[in-house]
């Protein structure tokens, strides 16, 4: 069953989460600039050698930091930021000074060493105080709203709320509106801000592009396999279907089709039920071709494209299904048929593993991407090396799109993809829900 999704309270319980996010980004920004000073002092004291002692230790430190940014990114806005398959793997602790001489040279060397520590130079300037402005707005309408009303009297004329001169009761009222007004602000601004952030995250804590490269031509060679591998296995099982199923049906029909002949003149009665049979038979053998043309593609998604086809899973499944849509047109169409299966497997899983009672899906496509976000309210602990789940990013590799699962114990589970493509046509439309 799938349904409109219109929840007043969840928006405003996303918005409050999103401000406790901003405090927690603008509170962990001392700690990279810690960590960075404390690797310049490590730079530094090189040249007198106690700098070699103090650079592995310090670079371990702000790789944790900048880690933790990465995995806030993907969690938070499912911004991928240099997965960890993409950077070099975080170096062990050294255990004596020659190890820590040696990894003090290779931490010189490395690319990614030194795009942290431009991150974390950059980090307290701009994404710390970009992410303050949305928790400044709520604290200051605080101010306002919540104590404005209660101390304006006892502070005298001097008591000014923004522009607004608090000495009198219409004065006091204008600054609870003016402070209810900053603080509906700061809780709009709130996503975008992070957003904003995860995508100036990215710009500085991306892997180098060397490595970038090599590992796109890993992915690439990876991805070319396992495309053989699935199109082989795809070919045996539409043989297997076509030969158990519709072969086989067909040619029991001819076979009783040469025994209506037979008996055609001899036994008119026998040959009519004969041929009774041959319809029965042809019509389940329509229905074997149907279903096998519907695993391969199915009719609603090349008829009516993605939205409405998702729309078909969630009135199939048992669950509770809310989606909400903003696709401009249509898709390519092997963009909107990974998408559709990918959909389908997530769907599937959350049935049969996670025990909630709804399901919400929202289809996008933004920033040259489409992107598809699956949520459910069941207990959490997904796997994310489950064998679905590993499918699904199966399906995705040939497009070079991501899958980003959030699923602590006790839920929620929140499993984005994003598949890279364009459009084929400029006109956004939205809708909410299904009928």
């Amino acid at each position: 069953m799938a349904q409109a999704d219109i929840r007043p309270g969840t928006s405003l319980r996303a918005a409050l989460t999103d401000i406790g996010r901003c405090q927690l980004l603008s509170l962990a920004a001392l700690a990279v600039a810690a960590a960075g000073t404390l690797v310049v002092g490590a730079l530094l004291l090189l040249p007198v050698g106690i700098g070699f002692l103090l650079l592995p230790p310090a670079a371990a430190a702000l790789r944790r930091i900048s880690d933790r940014y990465r995995d806030w990114a993907a969690r938070w806005t499912a911004t991928v930021i240099s997965p960890p398959q993409a950077l070099p793997p975080r170096p062990a602790p050294p255990e004596n000074t020659a190890g820590r001489h040696r990894q003090a040279r290779a931490l010189l060397g490395d690319e990614g060493f030194w795009h942290d520590l431009r991150w974390a130079w950059a980090e307290p300037w701009t994404g710390a105080l970009l992410a303050t402005v949305p928790l400044a707005l709520v604290e200051y309408g605080l101010f306002g709203a919540a104590v404005q009303p209660f101390v304006w009297r006892l502070l005298g004329d001097g008591n000014w709320y923004a522009f607004i001169p608090v000495d009198s009761t219409p004065a006091m009222l204008a600054a609870l509106l003016l402070g209810l007004g900053s603080i509906a602000a700061g809780l709009t601004l709130a996503p975008a801000t992070l957003r904003l952030h995860a995508r100036w995250s990215r710009r500085l804590l991306a892997a180098p592009h060397t490595t970038e490269l090599t590992r796109r031509i890993e992915h690439l060679a990876g991805s070319r396999a396992d495309i053989l591998d699935v199109q082989a296995a795809e070919l045996r099982r539409i043989e297997r279907d076509l030969h158990d199923g519709a072969q086989a049906r067909l040619v029991a029909l001819g076979m009783t089709l040469d025994e209506a002949t037979r008996l055609l003149d001899r036994d008119p009665p026998a040959a009519r039920a004969l041929l009774h049979e041959v319809r029965a038979t042809s019509q389940r053998a329509l229905q074997d071709l149907r279903e096998l043309v519907h695993g391969v593609l199915p009719p609603v998604l090349a008829d009516r494209g993605l939205g409405d086809a998702v729309r078909s899973l969630a009135l199939d499944s048992h669950l509770d299904v809310h989606i909400e849509t903003a696709l401009p047109g249509r898709l390519p169409a092997p963009v909107e048929s990974a998408g559709y299966f990918a959909v389908a497997e997530l769907l599937a899983n959350a049935a049969k593993h996670s025990g909630a009672p709804e399901v919400r899906i929202h289809l996008s496509h933004t920033d040259g991407a489409l992107r598809v976000t699956v949520t459910d309210d069941g207990r959490g602990g997904a796997d994310p090396d489950g064998s679905g789940l590993q499918g699904v990013r199966r399906r995705l590799d040939p497009f070079d799109g991501t899958l980003v699962l959030h699923s602590p114990r006790g839920g929620p589970t929140t499993a984005t993809l994003e598949i890279p493509c364009a459009s084929s046509s400029p006109k956004t439309s939205s809708s909410s829900g299904t009928d």
